[in-house]
């Protein structure tokens, strides 16, 4: 990571890399985390529109879902888990964490990925060895961008070989994701010519989602970094649509646990502008150990 050495990189609960270009996937987004003996225990996950891998190495990372269940190491997390997923082992590790459309994880993963949900897997249990050995050669990798572009192989040649979803289908996610999820299902299904109970069955048998969970994630996911840039909860309802702002603090609590007072200190959501370049451009990659 390039520290400028101000109070904010000094203040980070992690050392953070970003790719110094764009993926060449459609779709699909990384990061590196280290860690710097920081991360408090019980440490809440945020939510977001993608099917999220954590390629541990180095050290170790786990977490428990809402369910109560523990997961230790390499996990992929289903998008959109709700409640309240949190870190609660954490033992100097380094990390590239990947995320990836649910029209992309589809191919990556293979059809288990539709049957994640909501839910963590440990991603051995999703393809085998592979997992164990893409962590083994990242951790052999000093430099970031040179882990970034590993994974991004990696990836693609996974890609080349999966099976992907209907194409009407990944319209539907690009439309709903250009609108910030403020279509109404009535309406994606109409623009496809399709019913809504065939929008709906053909959805959520590819994606691993019902299409109104998934413009609800997307939705909440806009709102919830606008407010953390300053953004007012008022001028956030009006703005992401919802009915008043009480309808905001319901749809914000539900998938994390705390009020949009709150939420915007959430380190999670702190880091979002270094790791993932939201809502400016992401920062170079650099040396994060």
């Amino acid at each position: 990571m390039r520290s400028s050495g101000s109070g904010y990189d000094d203040a980070m609960l992690w050392d953070i890399a970003s790719p110094t270009r764009p993926s060449r996937l459609p779709s699909v987004t990384m990061a590196g985390f280290g860690d710097r003996g920081r991360t408090p225990p019980e440490l809440r996950l945020i939510p977001h529109p993608a099917v999220t891998i954590l390629l541990v190495f180095g050290g170790t990372v786990g977490v428990r879902d809402p369910a109560g269940r523990r997961h230790v190491g390499s996990v992929v997390i289903g998008p959109g888990f709700g409640d309240v997923l949190r870190a609660v082992e954490v033992a100097a590790y380094d990390c590239v964490q990947v995320r990836l459309s649910p029209i992309v994880a589809h191919s990556v993963l293979g059809p288990a990925a539709t049957e994640i949900g909501a839910a963590v897997v440990a991603l051995d249990d999703l393809i085998g060895a592979a997992g164990q050995r893409l962590c083994e050669q990242l951790d052999e990798l000093d430099d970031w961008n040179e882990r970034f572009a590993w994974t991004e192989e990696w990836l693609a040649r996974r890609c080349s070989t999966g099976s992907g979803v209907h194409p009407e289908l990944t319209w539907a996610w690009q439309r709903m994701t250009v609108g910030r999820g403020l279509i109404r299902i009535e309406e994606l299904a109409a623009e496809l010519g399709w019913s809504r109970k065939r929008l709906w069955s053909r959805f959520h048998s590819q994606l691993g989602l019902p299409p109104k969970r998934a413009a609800t994630l997307i939705r909440f996911d806009h709102a919830v970094h606008r407010l953390v840039v300053g953004q007012s909860p008022a001028a956030v309802a009006a703005d992401y649509g919802y009915s008043d702002q009480a309808h905001l603090h319901r749809e914000i609590r539900a998938f994390t646990g705390l009020t949009p007072a709150a939420v915007v200190d959430e380190p999670f959501l702190a880091v979002d502008d270094r790791a993932w370049g939201w809502p400016g451009r992401p920062s170079p990659a650099g040396p994060a150990r």
